[in-house]
């Protein structure tokens, strides 16, 4: 997919300036930082209707905040490729964006329920409603827009429920380099994707979120073939990677506020 040269270059801006949000110092050391649970992040209402297609270049999307660093709880070695993460939210949908600094993008599923989570791969895992923290949803995704879903309603690590599927899921990916070719650096890939609040309907407090609603909820990466790291929005605390802990899950409040827009002009 061709981008427009500014808005290739404001996605660009957001990559940077989320890595450059640590000091440089510390983003230099081969050691992994130490980890931070993030504090709880608000998801604005979009003041502006979200179309689906992998550009992100709606007004919403540039005021939304990015939910901040992703950490590398487990990291061991190679380069922490960063990640800018947003939301919004509307009656009907939780929209949620991902940009990839990504110098090796790889990814060869395309079946719903594969898995997704070998090729390079963004998740969202969420309890959505804080009277029953253990059972979530996990939604996985990949770099070429397939997705595998699952419910786990218990507390102990039993198999997911796969039969679970979150029904009317809109994804949409973009690949600013080439797909499965190491041979060539890569710059980023974009995922950007709508969950109809109706699929958590069975579990949610509410099935479309009310102002101040708290969600328990995290979001993930890995994947690859080249440098695959496990990167989280809020970092696990077991001694091995393991993303199927809600007790590590980070909150998301709902707000009925909308952020302020600006046009964004194409200057191609």
């Amino acid at each position: 997919m061709s981008f427009p040269r500014r808005l290739l270059f404001v996605l660009f801006a957001m990559l940077l300036s989320a890595t450059s949000a640590a000091p440089i110092a510390t983003r230099l050391l081969k050691a992994a930082p130490r980890e931070v649970k993030p504090a709880p992040y608000t998801i604005y209402r979009t003041a502006t209707p979200i179309t689906i297609d992998g550009k992100l270049d709606e007004p919403g999307w540039f005021a939304a905040p990015s939910v901040g660093e992703f950490q590398f709880a487990w990291y061991k070695s190679g380069k922490r490729e960063q990640t800018v993460a947003k939301f919004l939210w509307d009656d009907k949908n939780l929209y949620v964006s991902f940009i990839c600094q990504d110098a090796h993008i790889a990814g060869t599923r395309t079946k719903h329920d594969s898995d997704v989570w070998e090729d390079d791969c963004v998740e969202v895992f969420t309890a959505p409603n804080p009277d029953l923290p253990m059972a979530y949803f996990n939604i996985e995704m990949n770099v070429r827009g397939a997705h595998l879903d699952g419910y786990h309603p218990s507390k102990k690590l039993t198999p997911l429920e796969t039969n679970w599927n979150a029904e009317g899921i809109q994804i949409k990916t973009s690949v600013v380099g080439t797909l499965n070719n190491d041979s060539d650096t890569d710059t980023l890939w974009i995922l950007e994707a709508a969950i109809p609040f109706a699929a958590f309907a069975h579990v949610a407090k509410h099935t479309r979120p009310l102002p101040d609603d708290v969600w328990h909820l995290n979001l993930n990466r890995l994947g690859g073939n080249t440098n695959s790291q496990y990167s989280q929005w809020s970092p696990g605390t077991s001694t091995k990677p393991q993303y199927h802990r809600p007790q590590d899950f980070g909150r998301v409040i709902f707000s009925d506020a909308t952020r302020p827009v600006q046009e964004v002009r194409d200057t191609k």
